[in-house]
């Protein structure tokens, strides 16, 4: 079955296959979304951000994206569904931000929301955020979404394939 899904107030997606939390079809959802917002955030340099759902009849639908600032994005609780994960952009490649891994207001953001969280990073990292284990998940690597084209690779360091809240805390005292 195919199903045409709002992203945004003049965007739609095609998405095919049944709608089943964090499966191919959740990760195949955020890539598109991402995949449209990336190059924006990369241009303006700031974060892009939402939240994903199901609508009545258990198709995935996404709110309205918000334009945030170069380090903080502050998304619209939808009315017409219920979120069960955020998503946000990293803004564009910074050598003094640890833009390549969620940060330890990331997790805190979707814990105190009650969602779960998606992130997407400057070298094209893709990650989830699990709230119930509080552990952030590197779904992709390096290029598996769009990549600033001024990222550098290795300028943040050695990076994980995953991370604790308390492995972020200290990722972001280091």
């Amino acid at each position: 079955m195919t199903r045409f899904v709002p992203l945004a107030a003049s965007a739609f997606l095609v998405l095919s296959g049944p709608s089943v939390a964090q499966d191919n079809s959740e990760i195949r959802y955020i890539k598109a979304i991402f995949a449209q917002i990336q190059p924006l955030s990369f241009r303006d340099n700031v974060e892009y951000c939402g939240y994903i759902g199901f609508d009545a009849n258990d198709n995935y639908v996404a709110s309205r994206i918000i334009r945030g600032k170069t380090d903080e994005c502050a998304p619209e609780w939808p009315d017409n569904f219920e979120p069960f994960a955020s998503f946000h952009t990293h803004a564009g490649f910074d050598h003094e931000a640890y833009s390549e891994v969620p940060s330890v207001t990331d997790m805190e953001s979707d814990e105190d929301e009650g969602v779960d969280g998606w992130v997407a990073t400057p070298g094209g990292r893709l990650w989830f955020i699990d709230t119930n284990d509080m552990i952030a998940t590197q779904i992709c690597g390096i290029g598996c979404l769009d990549k600033d084209p001024k990222f550098v690779r290795g300028a943040q360091g050695p990076i994980g394939v995953s991370y604790t809240y308390r492995e972020l805390q200290r990722y972001e005292q280091e």
